[in-house]
């Protein structure tokens, strides 16, 4: 049943991620027919409203003028103007600007609703043909080199299909972190293009991604889908694992080889596992089993 945009309430509504065919009647209705649209880039969302003859003023609404424009939109809902916001692509507030303002109105007693519609990461599970059951989205990992390898590691034992966003320019690098993290052998779909002419679906371990792109630039923005943890696989704490490697080395076995063995058994990388190895510096001297020095010092670094 279609009714009229009700004046002050603020309407999410999602917008196509390629294929302009996948905007919703509703959406196009909504558009029409609010007294503003606020928009993530008014010259991008110009085109989709010139495109479906949506003649609605824009407001500019981004990650940079947030909290100056804020109050300016819910002063307009307060008298009761309807608005709607959208993002560039998908819905808002998905890896997009938009929660404070949502929250914002929900603090004023401002009616929010949805008009759903396309979505990257839904869109790229439902045919990366990896567990769909449960999963988690990441969306971008973070930028600064220390921020994004504390939070993979925080993801190691993560059992659930996990959904990050990516940049071309960034994709290499991601996967080489990925790598470190998860272990090269760890399943991967990555999702290029998305309802576009030239969508692809790339389904490798990590590993064979890394090889992929290594004498290929990517090209296009990317939905990367990560397999979980193996449940069948045990998720130990740090200080069990330690334990664990305490136990593997007091046989007389490196450190190296004992990150490899443990390895096969967590379904964690090696390179972690060593990180954790070489964070022993003695063994309890209580039970007597040998110090660090009497194993054989300085052993090479392991390769993924």
């Amino acid at each position: 049943m279609q009714t009229d945009p009700k004046p002050g309430t603020l309407y999410i509504v999602g917008t196509p991620i390629g294929n302009l065919e996948d905007m919703t009647f509703r959406a196009v209705r909504i558009l029409q027919t609010v007294d503003i649209i606020a928009a993530e880039d008014t010259r991008h969302t110009g085109k989709l409203l010139q495109h479906f003859q949506v003649k609605t003023p824009q407001v500019s609404y981004h990650e940079h003028n947030r909290q100056s424009r804020i109050p300016e939109l819910l002063e307009h809902l307060k008298n009761e103007k309807a608005i709607a916001l959208v993002t560039d692509a998908g819905i808002p507030l998905i890896s997009d600007p938009g929660y404070e303002l949502v929250k914002a109105c929900i603090d004023a007693k401002i009616a929010v609703v949805p008009i759903p519609g396309a979505s990257a990461a839904i869109t790229a599970l439902s045919a990366a043909g990896l567990p769909t059951d449960r999963f988690v989205f990441e969306g971008f990992l973070p930028t600064k080199a220390q921020q994004r390898q504390e939070h993979l590691e925080s993801l190691q034992t993560e059992s659930r299909t996990m959904i990050f966003y990516e940049s071309p320019h960034r994709l290499q690098d991601t996967l080489q972190n990925l790598a470190e993290s998860f272990g090269s052998n760890r399943q991967i779909v990555l999702a290029r293009e998305l309802t576009k002419l030239h969508e692809e679906f790339l389904r490798f371990t990590i590993g064979e991604a890394i090889a992929h792109y290594q004498n290929r630039e990517p090209i296009g923005e990317y939905t990367l889908v990560v397999a979980g943890t193996p449940p069948d696989k045990p998720q130990l704490t740090e200080a069990e694992l330690k334990a664990e490697l305490i136990a593997i080395i007091s046989q007389g076995i490196s450190r190296s080889q004992a990150s490899r063995q443990l390895a096969k058994v967590t379904s964690l990388p090696r390179r972690h596992l060593y990180q954790l190895a070489l964070a022993i510096e003695t063994f309890d001297q209580e039970t007597d089993i040998i110090k660090e020095d009497i194993i054989g010092g300085e052993e090479s670094p392991i390769e993924d």
